[in-house]
């Protein structure tokens, strides 16, 4: 389904690209609000640039992050104080999950990038008890709702990035230079692996492309 014409979704896209911000980021405080104000161990998969990762070590007394691009996690290492709690690894979290039993579990606009059901089988094995797993993730548009969603999203996106940036162009924050991929998933198709693999897990879809999977470990 074409939302807008293709002059029209250039010159948007031009728009967007000079004034960027990160979607991802956006959700950042949101994930803060889903997990205790201390906990033990944190594992963020997918970490990038490290920006949820140290938000997490303010409250974790050790944070593994972890991501299959050496260059952003090189980035990400850089921009990480030495005095906090953050281990950054690069690997293949489906081939090479980090050991042990965790807290929490992360991921944001990652889990797409996976097979889907296998992930969440990895969470909730990793997860420790009264643990808490947070995905924001992308889906693929099918639905009117979709659309719908998307078009409200459109004009919010660019008013965001023109206040996020002061009306001023600005390059693309270190967190926007990871590798990206489209979804395949629709939201309807991730809600019914996600109720298999976690029964109990809440879903909602979001504005700026995103959609959201909360699970509490009984």
């Amino acid at each position: 389904m074409k939302i807008l014409p293709p002059r029209a979704l250039r010159a948007l896209e031009r728009f967007n690209a000079t004034y960027p911000w990160d979607h991802n980021a956006h959700y950042h405080r949101w994930i803060l609000r889903q997990l205790p104000r201390r906990f033990d161990r944190a594992l963020d998969v997918g970490s990038g640039s490290g920006d949820l990762a140290r938000l997490l070590a303010a409250r974790a007394a050790a944070v593994m992050a972890v991501d299959s691009d050496p260059e952003i996690s090189a980035q990400a290492r850089k921009l990480t104080p030495a005095a906090l709690p953050v281990t950054f690894t690069v690997a293949d979290v489906m081939a090479e999950f980090p050991a042990g039993s965790y807290d929490a579990i992360t991921c944001v606009a990652t889990i797409h990038h996976m097979p889907f059901t296998e992930a969440l089988t990895c969470f909730r094995r990793h997860l420790a008890p009264r643990g808490t797993v947070v995905v924001v993730g992308l889906c693929r548009a099918r639905t009117p709702v979709d659309y719908v969603l998307g078009i409200v999203a459109m004009p919010a996106n660019a008013a965001t990035g023109w206040l996020k940036n002061k009306g001023r162009p600005s390059p693309r924050p270190v967190s926007m230079t990871a590798l990206t991929r489209a979804a395949d998933m629709t939201f309807d198709d991730i809600v019914r692996e996600t109720r298999r693999v976690l029964p109990g897990a809440r879903l909602r879809r979001r504005l700026f492309w995103r959609y959201t999977l909360v699970w509490d470990h009984p």
